[in-house]
């Protein structure tokens, strides 16, 4: 029954993902992948919360499959990350190319930090 509860969450991450991509990225008239970059360190975010609470007894296993690994693996895109750093360096961009690298990197990090430290203090 695990899968199921990971199923539900991708169902939802996917669809979530998609639409705050286009939601961002529209309202930014640059090359920069900011929709992808919104929906990873959300996704990040996300997951420091689900892992704090989940270390901190708040939460349970059955969430952090539903949020961690579904909802979280599909929002978060680790391909679409490459794939568009890629075609920045590519097509010339190669500052925004290695700005996406380390802002996501650092974004992402710091995002994770910041969710299990909120969950720590909310929870512990």
């Amino acid at each position: 029954m695990n899968w199921l509860l990971v199923l539900a969450g991708a169902a939802i991450g996917g669809p979530l993902r998609y639409l705050t991509d286009r939601a961002v990225q529209t309202r930014h008239d640059t090359v920069f992948p900011w929709g992808t970059f919104v929906v990873n360190v959300v996704g990040c975010l996300i997951l420091g919360l689900v892992t704090g609470a989940v270390a901190a007894g708040a939460a349970s296993s059955e969430v952090r499959l539903f949020m961690g690994t579904g909802l979280c693996g599909a929002l978060t895109t680790y391909s679409t990350f490459s794939y568009e750093t890629l075609r920045l360096a590519e097509d010339g961009a190669k500052f925004y190319a290695a700005a996406n690298v380390i802002a996501s990197v650092i974004a992402g990090l710091g995002a994770v930090f910041m969710g299990v430290a909120v969950a720590e203090a909310l929870w512990a």
